[in-house]
């Protein structure tokens, strides 16, 4: 009997689900004759999921059932699915007044009820789905995937169906060998029930797929609500140019879950793909890249491909990514202007080279600087994101001060207007070298539950904002929420160099060895 594979994208934010899409389009090129469908719970009404999901399961009966899991954790810098996690989290664990506190366990409370009820909601949409697709094949196999999946998969195997088939990573080659009927447990995942994950089976390498164009063709004939996607014209669609991230970034889950080879699709390939989206209204692309140019040694292929998207005449496109901006050329700041690139946005984490090194980022903050001035020049003028996660490792005085320093001289390069501050803290994620400095310090203990979010003694932990300058941290997020909270950002920098000061720029720049002498790390009222 030929293969069924039905691919069942859980509920989660309205964000193009380029990853069952593009697993969809390799498996169709590699195995064309396999009957394939997209199911996309991301577009149904939520009291509709049941019913929907048994619906598309009687209609289509696969013997494959694959499902996406996107997101689990809810912390956020901004709104979330169930409020201001930030917020509802520091007016708790901080707020002076008690009705603030009041306010904040309550809307902590209703993150809490919402995380535990869309965890067990899409547990309970698996169970079923496996259980209805029972009634038409009982030989019927499930592969739970994704983002989600990938980062917890540890936690999960306790939790889904025996037998369901747990897929860290990409799932192109897993799915491959289960349709020849080779083995497939050399790749990265397990059989819950029969086995246990290899130790650190996250950091295994994924084996390299040569990517080709998607068939939008085929795709649009597989995923009936891929039209829902094509009537918001400032939505943004995925496009992905390649795979994988060299760096070691101290808090990111990227570089383990991709691979930290870089794996570059053909820049023809990515353009033809552009082109088949374009012909259907698409004018904004998201290059969903780990990072866009990952390395200086990329960036001819950055030019390579941002030339052929001129070439094409698709002039009235705008785009964005995740990009690196140290990894800049006057050549390619030009180029990416010309492309129509109207947002940038800028991971450095902190303005100050000393922490930039011990989070090892690999930044060089002079050489932001730098390009920042050339991608102007270019004539760059829309909206620059940059974001800081403060208190990650040895913040202090001090180095708050380089970061306003460096904030203020990207204000003057691109204009207060356009320089926007995000300001994160970090949700500690597995298999970081964040969470093993965790252990070292004693702060977090081997075997926690990461899942445990809604345990308020587990949420403070996890939301990184150690001491001695959590609660000065703290103080000053409140502070601005009550000042002006609709530029919350902003307002953080303004009372941190109310408090702290404005460095000489060059200390923020430079980050000379030297032995372990900490200034005191005393609170400034």
């Amino acid at each position: 009997m030929l293969a069924r594979i039905l691919y069942v994208r859980l509920p989660c934010n309205p964000i193009f689900p380029i990853g069952v899409v593009y697993l969809a389009d390799h498996i169709q090129k590699r195995f064309p004759e396999t009957e394939q469908r997209i199911f996309d719970l991301g577009t149904v009404p939520p009291l509709d999921f049941k019913a929907a999901l048994e619906r598309c399961i009687d209609e289509f009966r696969p013997s494959l059932l694959v499902f996406s899991w996107r997101d689990i954790q809810i912390y956020a810098p901004v709104g979330g699915r169930g409020g201001n996690p930030l917020q509802n989290a520091f007016e708790f664990y901080y707020a002076r007044n008690p009705l603030k506190r009041v306010r904040g366990a309550l809307g902590g409370l209703r993150m809490a009820v919402t995380y535990l009820k869309e965890l067990w909601q899409n547990l309970g949409l698996i169970k079923r789905g496996l259980m209805r697709a029972r009634i038409h094949n009982p030989d019927v196999e499930v592969v739970v995937g994704g983002g989600a999946v990938s980062v917890f998969y540890e936690q999960l195997g306790s939790m889904l169906p025996q037998g369901a088939i747990i897929s860290v990573g990409e799932g192109e080659a897993l799915i491959e060998k289960m349709l020849q009927g080779h083995d497939f447990r050399d790749e990265r995942c397990y059989i819950v029930g029969e086995e246990q994950p290899r130790d650190r089976m996250i950091h295994e390498w994924p084996t390299p797929i040569e990517k080709t164009a998607c068939d939008y063709d085929y795709i649009q004939r597989i995923w009936p609500e891929f039209e829902y996607y094509l009537q918001e014209q400032d939505f943004y669609v995925g496009v992905q140019t390649k795979r994988g991230c060299p760096h070691n970034c101290c808090y990111c889950i990227y570089t383990v879950v991709e691979g930290k080879q870089v794996r570059i699709n053909p820049a023809n390939e990515v353009v033809a793909e552009m082109q088949q989206l374009y012909n259907r209204g698409i004018r904004n692309f998201w290059f969903t890249d780990a990072q866009f140019i990952p390395a200086r040694r990329f960036i001819p292929d950055a030019v390579e491909l941002l030339e052929k998207i001129l070439e094409t005449g698709m002039t009235d496109i705008h785009w964005a990514a995740y990009i690196r901006a140290d990894n800049l050329t006057p050549e390619l700041c030009d180029l990416m202007v010309k492309t129509g690139m109207n947002y940038f946005e800028i991971g450095i984490t902190s303005g100050s080279q000393e922490l930039v090194r011990k989070m090892r980022m690999g930044y060089n903050l002079r050489t932001v600087l730098n390009n920042c001035r050339d991608l102007k020049a270019a004539g760059f003028n829309d909206l620059v994101s940059v974001n800081y996660s403060f208190n990650v490792i040895d913040e202090r005085p001090e180095t708050i001060r380089q970061t306003i320093a460096y904030h203020r001289e990207l204000e003057r390069i691109f204009g207060a207007d356009k320089v926007e501050p995000a300001i994160f803290f970090i949700g500690l994620q597995p298999h970081t070298h964040l969470e093993k400095y965790a252990f070292e310090q004693g702060m977090l203990k081997p075997g926690y539950d990461p899942l445990s979010i809604h345990l308020p003694w587990v949420a403070k932990k996890l939301l990184w904002n150690p001491e001695p300058l959590g609660s000065m941290f703290a103080e000053v997020c409140l502070h601005a929420w009550n000042r002006n909270p609709n530029d919350f950002g902003r307002e953080v920098m303004a009372i941190l160099e109310e408090r702290f000061g404005c460095a000489p720029l060059e200390s923020s720049l430079t980050a000379p060895l030297r032995p372990k002498l900490r200034e005191p790390a005393s609170v400034v009222r």
